[in-house]
């Protein structure tokens, strides 16, 4: 596993939004904005159960996430890594990620009938652009 130095977790920890690329039956990629966090050392993601992203990495675990500063767009880092499931705090997760990213204390569309999963990142490729912020 690779590890994600200083610059890349800065990146993962502000409410920068990343773009994940999973791959389709057919063999094509998707690619959707999402909310990203880091615990231990890892990037995670939130999605609902039941949607095409989950759906593709349960079938093929690997992907990409691409993280772009907002202040600095030419400032990124790219993980390529294999998913990992967890449904254990994916509700409270998705509710901590609404406070990062809209500022609001409870994810607005939550809903009982779409239960939600943490999908950490272990990462196997580490690359971009991160300059130091001197």
């Amino acid at each position: 596993m690779k590890t994600l130095d200083e610059r890349a977790e800065k990146l993962l920890l502000a409410p920068n939004f990343a773009h994940i690329a999973t791959i389709a039956p057919d063999g094509t990629p998707h690619v959707s904005p999402v909310w990203v966090d880091v615990e231990d050392g890892r990037p995670v993601v939130n999605t609902a159960v039941g949607r095409i992203k989950e759906k593709h990495l349960r079938r093929d675990p690997r992907l990409t996430i691409s993280v772009q500063d907002m202040e600095n767009p030419y400032r990124y880092v790219e993980i390529r890594g294999i998913a990992e499931f967890s449904m254990d705090g994916a509700e409270d997760h998705i509710d901590a990620l609404a406070r990062k990213y809209i500022g609001v204390d409870e994810y607005p569309d939550k809903s009982p009938d779409e239960p939600r999963v943490k999908v950490y990142i272990e990462p196997l490729r580490v690359g971009g652009l991160l300059e130091s912020d001197d």
